[in-house]
């Protein structure tokens, strides 16, 4: 019989956040909305837990100053404000007062969303990935090497922030141009990386050591699975531009080769529990790591409710499923009589 648990949600809402005069529309663009939040409530609650709303660090702070209910584990989706370590506040907060939690450690987080970091350590481990350069400032440009079309990049951003059709660039001072935008508007570094034509991916994870590595989605832009020059943008999230293929139309081979990158990938970089692997393969079906997301979207419209059916399963018992990967993880909350 499994143990009944009290388990908290840690989460950003969009609507928790207004944009300040000047800032970039897209700043919020990684928050949840209330039905993903109300989907996941649902779908602990099905497993038999009591779920506790919490909300952003510094509700969680209030609430755990408070004291006033206790949690068995949290299970936490929190994307963060500020730092290039955002995603890193709230484990950080569970680690130090060592409460048990659903997720990547704060070292993960913190890397991962460093697009720069991420790469270095996957190429590390000698697994693909696109070349690429760091640009600070405008100067960091002179001698620049890399073969276009480029593709310009924020350096800590997900959900596409900062990605539309001008990202790729096709000359040195197309890509200038967008590099200046980028830094002016976002004011943070960019990452400039030479651009995959071909097929575009992202692979879902669940587990520790040794994951589950789920089926692999094959992402189709306005009916195109060979995507060529298009590319997933910002404007495309939620749109109905997007389809989600599962099982991806490819071989048996090529399904292969990108689920063990995928893997090696979510092993190197050191995720927990759950995480999806983005990889990008060119015209001679060559895969590439793009981005690793240890707190991807868990919304309907993303890619779990697809891979949950593929692997029979629902999207509920998708989520306990996470949960239990965690409860593994800390033997005291393991199923018990």
């Amino acid at each position: 019989m499994k143990k009944k648990l009290v388990v908290g949600l840690t989460y950003d809402l969009k609507t928790d956040y207004e944009l300040e005069p000047g800032e970039p529309v897209d700043k919020y663009a990684e928050f949840d909305k209330e039905d993903t939040i109300a989907v996941i409530e649902n779908a602990l609650k099905e497993g038999g837990h009591q779920v506790i709303r919490i909300g952003n660090g510094k509700k969680l702070l209030d609430f755990l100053v408070g004291k006033k209910e206790k949690v068995d584990i949290i299970f936490n989706i929190a994307e963060g404000i500020n730092t290039r370590s955002r995603e890193a506040q709230v484990p950080a907060i569970l680690d130090m007062l060592e409460i048990p939690y659903v997720g990547s450690d704060p070292l993960t987080q913190t890397l991962t969303l460093d697009k720069l970091m991420a790469k270095k350590i996957v190429a590390y481990h000698n697994l693909p990935t696109p070349k690429f350069v760091l640009v600070n400032e405008i100067s960091d440009l002179e001698n620049f090497k890399l073969s276009f079309p480029v593709i310009v990049k924020l350096r800590y951003e997900g959900t596409s922030k900062g990605l539309d059709k001008g990202a790729k660039t096709n000359n040195f001072s197309e890509m200038k141009k967008r590099v200046q935008w980028a830094l002016g508007t976002y004011h943070q570094p960019v990452l400039v990386e030479e651009f995959i034509q071909g097929k575009e991916f992202t692979i879902g994870l669940i587990g520790n050591e040794e994951p589950e590595v789920l089926p692999v989605v094959q992402i189709a832009i306005n009916g195109k699975l060979d995507l060529g020059e298009d590319f997933y943008i910002h404007s495309l999230v939620e749109s109905t531009g997007v389809e989600y293929i599962c099982p991806a139309k490819i071989s048996a081979r090529l399904d292969k080769k990108i689920q063990e990158i995928a893997k090696k990938c979510y092993q190197v970089l050191e995720c927990r529990d759950f995480g999806r692997i983005d990889i990008r393969c060119d015209e001679k079906d060559n895969p590439y790591f793009l981005e690793c997301n240890p707190l991807p979207s868990l919304a309907l419209v993303d890619i779990w409710p697809i891979v949950a059916q593929q692997c029979g399963l629902t999207y509920n018992q998708m989520i306990n499923k996470i949960l239990s990967y965690a409860l593994a993880r800390y033997s005291s909350l393991r199923s018990g009589s």
